[in-house]
């Protein structure tokens, strides 16, 4: 992979606790794993990027807000991280009082797009920028500066209603600003695959976008949720939870919408379908026969699915994985046979007492 052209990249939601952050690290974990060189970007206050890479910026420590008030060179604010190619750009809380610093300086929504287009180090395959939870400032210099938005939500209609102020936002910077940005998905995060909810809200937004909804949905997961805690990204904390199989399809999708991997023959999820709340199946009772005992076959259980919801933040109140559904077959004559059986049985009783009378 090292080598394709530089793609830039903003994960941005004005509403807090989606799963940007979480969408974020892991996306660029998950690209970095398979040998892209990813910088990620943190914009946000915060600081919650930095502080899930295992970083707590000192205050000598060059951060975001020296690259945008003092015009630092980007290459003078990249820090490395734990995992092989991947690299920050660290945030503090001094970013939350950029926007008043930059308040009346001219092009304060450019600033980021110049340090990419001045940046003569080491080329990166993706930047991938962590904004903030408002479409202020900081979520202006990444819409400007990027090619591409990836918008993680939660499937409830409270997120749904800030969709239409986020699209008008990007269509505005799109006219003015920055004509190459595109929407390349919309990313459902912390999915409850059990209720109706989920699949309502997915459903009105695979209406409205379409194909930009992406395939995959990331499943609501404690590992997730623990993975900050630890410094590191999903795939070091927990390889074979399903937050970790989640992110995996999402990176697939990822490079597959860049087209740097073959798309699937067919248009199938990759995270689990998001069906209707349904009533556990009911149990089957086994009867026996006269002669012998019907044999039942072992139950069938279906795994939970690979793919599942980013916030990791997004993410409280999770849960691991869905219960499987057992069906079980019985052996043995049907219940209309074994009413025949017994009619029949019953009369050559009477007849043999006929007889004997």
């Amino acid at each position: 992979m090292p080598g394709v052209v530089v793609k830039s990249i903003a994960v941005i939601n004005q509403k807090g606790g989606v799963g940007k952050t979480t969408t974020t690290v892991n996306l660029g974990a998950g690209l970095a794993h398979r040998g892209a060189r990813v910088l990620l970007l943190d914009m946000d206050p915060q600081a919650n990027m930095t502080l899930h890479l295992d970083r707590q910026p000192e205050l000598e420590t060059p951060t975001m807000t020296h690259l945008l008030v003092d015009t630092r060179p980007l290459e003078a604010v990249i820090l490395p991280t734990a995992i092989d190619n991947l690299f920050m750009v660290p945030a503090d809380t001094s970013l939350s009082g950029v926007e008043q610093v930059l308040a009346n300086r001219i092009g304060r929504e450019t600033i980021l797009r110049e340090a990419f287009e001045d940046y003569h180090g080491t080329p990166f395959d993706f930047v991938i920028v962590d904004c903030p939870p408002a479409l202020g400032v900081l979520s202006a210099n990444a819409l400007v500066a990027v090619d591409q938005v990836i918008i993680p939500m939660q499937a409830e209609y409270f997120s749904l209603q800030g969709m239409t102020k986020l699209m008008e936002v990007m269509e505005l910077v799109k006219r003015r600003l920055n004509p190459s940005l595109d929407l390349l998905m919309i990313l459902p995060c912390m999915v409850n695959p059990r209720t109706n909810l989920s699949s309502e809200v997915l459903a009105e937004l695979r209406e409205h976008f379409g194909q930009a909804l992406a395939r995959t949905s990331v499943r609501s997961n404690v590992k997730l949720a623990e993975a900050p805690s630890f410094g590191v990204s999903i795939f070091e904390h927990a390889p074979d939870s399903n937050g970790a199989a989640d992110y995996r399809a999402v990176t697939a999708e990822f490079l597959q919408r860049q087209g740097l991997e073959p798309a699937p023959a067919e248009e199938v999820p990759a995270a689990e379908p998001l069906a209707a709340e349904t009533t556990p199946p009911q149990a089957t009772t086994t009867q026996a026969t006269t002669t012998e005992a019907a044999d039942s076959e072992p139950a069938d259980s279906a795994a939970p699915p690979a793919q599942d919801a980013l916030d990791e933040s997004a993410a409280d109140g999770i849960t691991e994985s869905s219960p499987a559904e057992t069906t079980t077959r019985v052996s043995g004559p049907a219940p209309a046979d074994r009413t025949t059986a017994v009619e029949s049985h019953e009369n050559a009783g009477e007849r043999h007492h006929a007889a004997e009378g």
